[in-house]
């Protein structure tokens, strides 16, 4: 429409100073069929459709429109056509409405999934009269060329306005849902990781299953394998003897127990077993979150740990020693793989590592970790310290038998004096050469803590067992 020369004709209209028929019997003079104005109708809707564009293109009133969309406007979703009488796990929201303003991140997300997976429509439903009005009192009421104007700003809000922002208010649905789902996710790994430990106990790990039999791990109080097996829940009798064989022949404290498939038959199984053994002896059964324990297997770490072991075993290792030590085994998984929460995969994957990696990060440097115990995946979570540190460190502290001193960590191939001071208080060696490596005080604060041990007249290790 500029093109063609249409834009005076526009802003005569826009002016205010000219009526409905004036402005028809200027648009005349814009006749031209060389440009492809044919008449003087396709001269005014060229006007029109430049001042729709100046209307949506106003950012004040681009603005108010939005405003009062957000706040009066309404998710409405509803099945596909031809899918209305399927039974589908978004039945709820065949025929569902809520306000923009107060829908939860959760419904959001489900929503957008029903879409993806083709089974919901849904949109924005704006309040459109009262926009209309709004807009009535803004554009046309101070002009005189009411008709043309009104034609323009229906057509604006129309074609131009209402899917734009409705695009926009879309975006921010799912930035908002991104960021409570995030946050919920967060939390709960946190939780998760920070589960007490039962510690360095004997555990045996079950993990249940039907057809393929429960798979049965021993682990020592350090971790490491003493005995595996496989039982069957339709064989009692043989499940009932070997549990007891393992618990005779291993003394456990604990027996832990996968929640996945099976998990209650097995637990029925295995308290009935126990019943036969001495009151005294009997380890307690504890159900433990299985989640990602069968990603865990089937991982080049796992391999690498439990190499002479198969992949079906190495799952009910991981389940006694996420029993032990939760933390300490569920950062060998990939935090997305822990199952956090539902749609975890509907958010933005970016961000949604960037949460899960910092929250294990902070959890791991809230607890500390013991250097002479820690595998790779989990030192590499301390500050200063990434996945090619964390190996150096294991490699030289196997090769050494173990590291009598924070100090020695300065010994290990590529950890400088920046990396030991960013870790060290992170870091911990029970029963070292200094009784402060067993704390989270910082070497550098050694002294200080010496002072005020003799200021009180007695000794480091006194002090540091002395909670008041």
């Amino acid at each position: 429409a500029r093109e063609k020369g249409l834009e005076p004709l526009a802003d005569l209209a826009w002016s205010g100073e000219v009526d409905d028929a004036r402005l028809e019997a200027e648009a005349a003079a814009y006749v031209d069929a060389e440009k492809g104005v044919d008449d003087v109708a396709a001269a005014l809707q060229g006007a029109r459709d430049i001042l729709a564009e100046r209307i949506a293109e106003d950012a004040e009133l681009r603005g108010w429109v939005r405003d009062l969309t957000r706040d009066r406007g309404r998710v409405r979703s509803s099945a596909m056509p031809g899918r209305e009488t399927e039974v589908t796990k978004f039945q709820d929201y065949y025929d569902f409405s809520e306000p923009v303003t107060t829908i939860p991140s959760h419904r959001v997300l489900a929503i957008r999934r029903g879409e993806a997976e083709g089974v919901l429509l849904w949109t924005i439903d704006a309040p459109v009269d009262e926009i209309a009005a709004g807009l009535e009192q803004r554009i046309v009421a101070p002009r005189a060329a009411k008709l043309h104007l009104g034609l323009a700003t229906a057509d604006a809000y129309k074609r131009l306005l209402a899917p734009s922002i409705e695009v926009e208010l879309r975006t921010e649905l799912k930035e908002r849902a991104d960021t409570e789902a995030i946050a919920i996710f967060g939390a709960n790994l946190e939780q998760l990781l920070l589960a007490p430990p039962a510690g360095e106990r004997v555990v045996i790990g079950l993990d249940p299953g039907y057809r393929t039999g429960v798979k049965v791990a021993v682990v020592s109080r350090t971790g490491a394998v003493l005995d595996t097996d496989t039982v069957y829940l339709h064989q009692e009798d043989r499940f009932a003897a070997g549990i007891r064989r393992l618990v005779e022949r291993h003394s456990p404290e604990l027996i832990a127990i996968g929640n996945g498939t099976a998990s209650r038959e097995t637990d029925a199984l295995v308290r009935a077993a126990l019943q036969e053994c001495d009151e005294v002896r009997r380890p307690r059964v504890v159900v433990v979150n299985e989640a990602g324990a069968s990603v865990y297997s089937a991982s080049d770490l796992a391999r690498d740990e439990l190499p002479d072991l198969d992949v079906t075993l190495r799952g009910a290792v991981s389940i006694a020693r996420r029993l032990q030590d939760p933390l300490a085994e569920l950062v060998k998984i990939d935090p997305k793989s822990i199952g956090i929460g539902q749609y975890q995969h509907d958010v933005n994957q970016t961000r949604l590592k960037s949460r899960l990696d910092e929250v294990v990060e902070i959890c791991v440097n809230r607890v500390g970790v013991e250097v002479n115990t820690a595998s790779a995946p989990l030192l590499s979570y301390v500050a200063g310290i990434g996945p090619a540190l964390a190996h150096n460190i294991v490699e030289y502290r196997d090769a050494r038998g173990g590291l009598a001193s924070r100090g020695e960590l300065l010994d290990v191939p590529r950890l400088g004096a920046r990396a030991f001071q960013q870790a060290a208080g992170f870091l911990r060696i029970r029963g070292g050469a200094h009784p402060l490596d067993a704390t989270a005080v910082h070497p550098e604060r050694y002294a200080l803590v010496e002072r005020m041990a003799a200021d009180l007249g007695t000794s480091l290790a006194e002090l540091i067992r002395n909670d008041e």
